[in-house]
């Protein structure tokens, strides 16, 4: 009997665009996908912190190199991706939060997280996907969305109103663009610990909620995407698209 083999979870040969690289989970999705074997271009505002990740990825014995981006600027982003293109991979981590209770919502923040979290990731999304049929080539493209894009959150209205407008354009496209063999999804974290959600976990209010709806007893760390990162880009994740894959604890399990 000949035994069927595990597809490979390897991304040698493949380039590889990580958007919103410069720190937390987007940093560590561009890790994970330069270890498997992927050469990855690192984009987002900040060349300074891009020229550094990509000094530690280079002393690593990983392939990368900068770019430096602003997704919420369209024109700029899609000649970017023009540029640089094909990619047979996309990450998109770009995405910003501004809570507040939906009473005290401002129309300022309203636009700015709708311009980044929606317009941004779709137009970013597109883009590489032109390339893509552009080229006749296959690829796998990753949205990094939220647990709340499946349920709603204390002060989160407007950003779990962006998440949620992002599965439904991933489940959209990836209806569209399977026949091209592009695949594209999300992933759902939980709360991760970084700078950026310190102030959050510094509440003892929202510790305590957090503490109570995570099921595994913990916040999530940047090392819990990266696995899942690599398993939707890679082809052992060959058969799916349009879905999300959840890496919440079991919060949403409810």
């Amino acid at each position: 009997m000949t035994l069927p083999k595990t597809p490979s979870f390897r991304l040698d040969g493949k380039r590889a665009l990580v958007a919103g690289a410069s720190s937390g989970i987007g940093l560590a999705c561009a890790a994970a996908l330069a270890a498997a074997g992927a050469h990855v271009v690192v984009a987002a505002r900040s060349a300074d912190k891009l020229a550094g990740l990509v000094a530690d990825l280079h002393a690593g014995g990983h392939s990368a190199e900068a770019l430096a981006m602003d997704v919420s600027d369209v024109a700029a982003t899609e000649a970017a991706v023009a540029d640089h293109g094909p990619f047979d991979i996309l990450v998109n981590s770009a995405g910003m939060a501004r809570h507040a209770p939906a009473l005290d919502t401002t129309e300022a923040d309203f636009d700015a997280v709708s311009t980044l979290n929606i317009k941004g990731a779709y137009f970013l999304t597109r883009a590489v996907a032109k390339g893509l049929a552009a080229a006749g080539k296959p690829g796998t493209l990753i949205n990094i969305s939220s647990q709340m894009a499946h349920v709603g959150g204390i002060d989160r209205a407007v950003y779990s109103a962006t998440k949620h407008a992002v599965e439904g354009f991933t489940k959209s496209m990836a209806i569209e663009w399977g026949p091209k063999q592009i695949r594209v999804n999300t992933i759902c974290p939980t709360f991760i610990l970084t700078p950026l959600t310190q102030a959050t976990f510094d509440d003892p209010d929202r510790a305590e909620w957090i503490k109570e709806k995570i099921k595994l007893g913990r916040p999530g760390e940047v090392e819990d995407i990266m696995g899942a990162v690599v398993f939707l880009a890679a082809d052992a994740s060959a058969l799916i698209t349009g879905t999300a894959l959840m890496v919440d604890g079991g919060w949403t399990a409810d």
